[in-house]
């Protein structure tokens, strides 16, 4: 791996800027090790609360133009039981972050250090899944609960916290900058954005859940805005996610102010080796114009 390459991120240092996003191939030390040898910098699982959680029925998941609709309802083993599987993952030699989710911040900051106990190098909160009731966006629409959960995690661990922002808000930069102020690490930005799909045949929303998050390219244009506007509003890093499936999409966040990329949903188009892909050209694209480090490009779109 070519040393312009190697980041680090609130003390977590990675061989390259690119993670496995949360919500694909993240829920057993298994899959990780698959991620991490396909080249990933980083992986972060798939969202773990305190309880066992079944999620909605099928249809979960539907194919759209231009990327996937989830609604799968958060569904994983609870953190008690998922934390033999981050045991597991500590044999990838690269950083394992663990997105955790609660009803509550005591639920938050129980899971995160169940987490941490069980060998997290880091935790991503999220505030910002666009479609189960009383978590996930709904908490992150809000400044003040985000801030609150944030202090209450930080009060109970000692490792790096990330806060993993919705776009379905009104100005995603203000509740960054509460994020920040709460202590958070790093900000990725972002998830999903809320959409939904109808049959015109059966004239029945496709979902079971009806209303679900769209990823994929469909959102890139809209993950970097946020990115660029959260960039400019905190002395924090910015990890960027949606849409991307190419090195010319992780170059593009980058210059909007990410440190490094999240890929997901281009893994269930692409296969893992949109890692090894990704990397590999934005290797080739720093040393054509001369870049000694990654940590370069970061940002570089505000000089206008």
């Amino acid at each position: 791996m070519s040393r312009r390459l190697a980041i680090e991120i609130a003390g977590l240092k990675l061989a390259n800027p690119t993670m496995l996003a949360s919500g694909i191939l993240g829920l057993s030390g298994l899959t990780l090790k698959r991620v991490a040898d396909a080249g990933a910098g980083a992986v972060v699982t798939k969202s773990v609360g305190l309880e066992p959680r079944e999620g909605y029925p099928n249809p979960t998941v539907v194919q759209a133009e231009c990327g996937l609709l989830n609604a799968v309802g958060l569904p994983n083993p609870g953190v008690q039981y998922f934390s033999e599987e981050i045991r597991e993952a500590k044999e990838l030699g690269v950083p394992i972050i663990v997105s955790v989710y609660g009803f509550s911040s005591e639920e938050f900051a129980e899971a995160a250090r169940v987490a941490v106990e069980a060998g997290a190098d880091a935790i991503e909160l999220n505030v910002s899944c666009p479609h189960v009731e009383k978590t996930g966006a709904e908490i992150g629409q809000s400044s003040q609960l985000v801030a609150e959960i944030l202090k209450k995690v930080k009060g109970r661990v000692d490792t790096p916290v990330f806060v993993k922002l919705t776009p379905n808000v009104a100005d995603i930069a203000k509740v960054a900058k509460a994020a920040a102020e709460a202590g958070a690490d790093a900000i990725t930005a972002i998830n999903t954005v809320r959409a939904m799909i109808i049959d015109v045949e059966t004239t029945r929303p496709i979902l079971a859940n009806k209303i679900g998050g769209l990823s994929g390219t469909a959102i890139k244009p809209i993950a970097v805005r946020c990115v660029y506007e959260v960039y400019r509003e905190v002395d924090i890093p910015v990890i960027g996610c949606g849409g991307i499936s190419t090195w010319r999409d992780a170059v593009e966040f980058m210059l909007a102010g990410a440190s490094a990329v999240q890929i997901g949903t281009a893994i269930a188009f692409n296969g893992l080796d949109v890692f090894k892909s990704v990397t590999k050209g934005v290797d080739a694209y720093l040393k054509k114009r001369g870049f000694r480090s990654v940590k370069e490009i970061v940002g570089l779109s505000h000089r206008y």
